[in-house]
């Protein structure tokens, strides 16, 4: 299997949290899908339940791609998962893209309590057993994490499951045994020197297609960079303390999380996307955020209308 360069569209979505208000939420996805983008993608983080806010979505929607970006695994079971995707999947008429992830150590271990010893090896097993769930209804898996001999009643269709992947245990697992990877934080070069071809290699030592490459960054149309920098800086903090995101900065050459946001004027940024595109990125999650010019509502929005127009396009 050969990877040539070839013209292939990279889909723009965006990548955002949900609001405190679930139906507000529901709102936005279907602006977005009237606004043209292919995808919203959702964090699991603090806030309300994405997969119930995505099954809430669908009935309201039509085509837009509705995905998770990334439901962390230490809080859920596969067996439970399979049976909350599988009913999402199906609510949302297959559309649902289910991104899922370790989360960090940090996470897990101080605020969770749990351990996160040998996290490549839990999600390596955690995702066999999904797998087998959504496609089989049955999963048989005896491993140092799990034991699992379960059938269940499941809607036919499954959802592609994306993994989290950035270190090279993590991007085997996702090119042996998932549909693509999400990426947070992440810039054009360790994507193409690191990434891409390390998922893409194990993927094509397992007989598998090329996975999807899911891209989130964040970005800005602006006139004002310096002032866009210094507002990433703020609200991007705590991304360049991660370990996991500060290899990706530190493969990069990137100071901090600013040194990787899309920042400034349409040809600019337009550039930057195409890039992304040329390299193999097969989706681009947009996570917008205020420039600096004007009202913030305001340089959103010009973000928001300027990524519109590039839909189907790169």
């Amino acid at each position: 299997m050969t990877h040539e360069t070839q013209e292939v569209e990279m889909r723009i979505g965006l990548f955002q949290f949900p609001s405190r208000d679930p139906w507000a939420t529901v709102e936005r996805i279907v602006q977005a899908e009237q606004d043209g983008f292919q995808g919203v993608w959702f964090a699991q983080v603090m806030g309300p339940e994405v997969l119930t806010i995505l099954a809430l979505a669908g009935p309201r929607t039509q085509q837009i791609e509705l995905g998770t970006a990334v439901i962390p695994v230490y809080l859920r079971h596969p067996i439970f998962l399979a049976q909350q995707a599988a009913t999402v999947n199906a609510a949302t008429g297959g559309r649902l893209r289910l991104g899922i992830g370790p989360s960090h150590r940090m996470v897990v271990e101080e605020m969770w309590g749990l351990s996160y010893a040998r996290a490549a090896l839990y999600m390596r097993e955690y995702l066999t057993v999904l797998r087998s769930l959504l496609t089989q209804g049955q999963a048989q898996f005896q491993g140092r994490f799990f034991r699992v001999n379960v059938s269940l009643q499941m809607p036919k269709d499954a959802p592609p499951v994306l993994i989290s992947a950035l270190g090279p245990l993590m991007l085997k697992v996702a090119g042996e045994l998932a549909d693509g990877t999400i990426t947070w934080m992440t810039g054009p070069r360790a994507l193409e020197q690191h990434v891409i071809p390390g998922i893409r290699r194990a993927a094509e030592e397992a007989g598998r297609a090329d996975p999807r490459i899911v891209v989130g960054l964040p970005i800005a149309l602006t006139t004002n960079k310096e002032a866009a920098r210094e507002r990433a800086a703020r609200i991007f903090q705590l991304y360049g303390q991660l370990p996991s995101y500060r290899r990706m900065l530190d493969l990069e050459g990137a100071a901090a999380p600013q040194d990787v946001a899309i920042i400034g004027q349409e040809a600019e940024v337009e550039g930057a996307l195409r890039h992304l595109a040329s390299i193999g990125v097969t989706d681009f999650l947009a996570s917008i955020f205020p420039g600096g010019d004007g009202p913030d509502d305001e340089s959103t929005a010009r973000t928001w209308d300027f990524l519109r127009s590039l839909v189907g396009r790169l």
